[in-house]
């Protein structure tokens, strides 16, 4: 079965844009998206530095225009992973009743890994520290689902 996958954070112009660009170079069969809870950006290219951060490790966000979060998501995806806890309770807080699509943070597939929150590098300006975490996660992520689970 084809895993449909959604990465969200707060903007989505950083962190849930390079999490999707980097999980589909790894699984391109997987059909991915990526969605912030706040609409700061919507219709915007990822953010420059996080492009460029992204672009010298291979990967190519410049296709990714931001879209904020809804609800309808929970219907369309497999499986939702949110960024930080904040925007976890964000998304939660959206759920339709009744529904029960998968929704976790995404730091943990990243084995050995002590960080449930990927840090907002539009803060923090760690684009390196943050890819780094998210191509851990991705590669976790993507060896979980070739062994079947979620």
């Amino acid at each position: 079965m084809r895993k449909r996958i959604l990465f969200v954070c707060l903007g989505n112009i950083c962190r849930s844009p390079a999490a999707e660009g980097v999980f589909r170079g790894l699984v391109p069969e997987a059909e991915t998206d990526s969605a912030g809870t706040a609409r700061y950006h919507v219709g915007k290219p990822p953010y420059g530095p996080m492009q460029a951060a992204a672009r010298a490790r291979g990967v190519e966000l410049s296709d990714l225009r931001a879209r904020q979060f809804q609800s309808d998501d929970f219907l369309r995806f497999d499986l939702i992973l949110a960024m930080d806890s904040e925007n976890l309770a964000d998304i939660e807080a959206q759920r339709p009743r009744d529904n029960n699509t998968p929704v976790q943070l995404f730091a943990p597939f990243a084995a050995g890994d002590g960080d449930q929150d990927v840090p907002d590098p539009y803060y923090t300006r760690d684009f390196e520290g943050c890819l780094d975490l998210i191509e851990r996660a991705a590669s976790g992520l993507a060896s979980h689902l070739q062994g079947g689970a979620l």
